[in-house]
């Protein structure tokens, strides 16, 4: 089984002043904006893009960044909006674009475990008061959806940057996940008499078709929960992917302050 770490481009932001279109204004709101994100204060570093769009709508960065502040706060849906308003404005750099389409597909993948994890508590809260389990048709409809925006995302970046290998690999994933519940779906959909069987018919007797069904069930059972756990592996590399980039951060401004400190010992010796 294949095991990488995957890379999410959350932390990167577009290089300051590569737009020379940005008003000064705008400019000085992103750096502000970049500085607070680093230092992980997402909804000062949020009013801060906000305020470079108002001075310069069509601010690459300025849009880029904000969604990577939603997706920071868990807001899966103003994300998904500003990363599709920021490909508005990117019309020249395929692998930006690539870059903005697999964070779409990191937020869908996001957005589909919160559901699920949602509705797995209320539906457990629900079968306590009604004294059984209630069914879930809606949120799981909803879940299928995400995994399948989530599938459409990344095939879109790799079609803008098709070296992603680490996108190559999401995508593989979640198209075993999809194939997973469409398998288990038609299960389920069988017509009931294709499951019975005639009481005339002969039968094996040394088959046990009840056996066979519930090892078939079995069978179907594994799958979904292999599925589920790659899905949690993708999500965990991602936190970990977050945890290293703070961690890579707080080493920079070290060495900044370490470096500083000794430029000053320096002066005052020459001094």
């Amino acid at each position: 089984m294949m095991k990488r770490s995957l890379f999410i481009i959350l932390f990167v932001f577009i290089g300051v002043g590569l737009f020379a279109q940005n008003s000064k204004g705008a400019r000085k709101a992103v750096r502000s904006g970049n500085k607070s994100y680093k230092d992980q204060l997402y909804g000062t570093a949020e009013a801060d893009y906000r305020k470079a769009l108002e001075e310069d709508a069509s601010s690459k960065e300025a849009s880029f960044n904000l969604a990577n502040t939603y997706y920071k706060q868990q807001r899966w849906d103003d994300a998904l909006k500003e990363y599709q308003h920021y490909l508005t404005l990117e019309a020249e750099n395929p692998e930006k674009m690539g870059s903005a389409w697999s964070n779409i597909g990191n937020t869908y993948l996001k957005k589909k475990a919160n559901e699920k994890a949602a509705a797995g508590g209320g539906a457990a809260m629900m079968g306590a008061a009604a004294g059984q389990q209630q069914p879930q048709q809606g949120q799981a409809k909803q879940q299928e959806d995400n995994l399948k925006q989530s599938m459409e995302a990344y095939k879109n970046a790799l079609r803008l940057n098709p070296t992603d290998d680490n996108t190559r690999y999401n995508l593989a994933v979640v198209q075993k996940m999809i194939k997973d519940r469409e398998d288990q779906n038609k299960d389920q959909n069988q017509p009931q008499q294709n499951k019975d069987q005639k009481q005339d018919q002969k039968q094996d007797p040394k088959q046990d078709p009840q056996q066979n069904q519930d090892q078939k069930q079995d069978q179907q059972q594994q799958q979904n929960q292999m599925s589920e756990q790659n899905m949690q592996q993708i999500l965990q590399a991602l936190e970990q992917d977050e945890k290293n980039t703070q961690e890579r951060v707080k080493q920079a401004k070290a060495q900044e302050r370490k470096k500083q400190n000794e430029n000053n010992r320096k002066q005052n010796k020459d001094w």
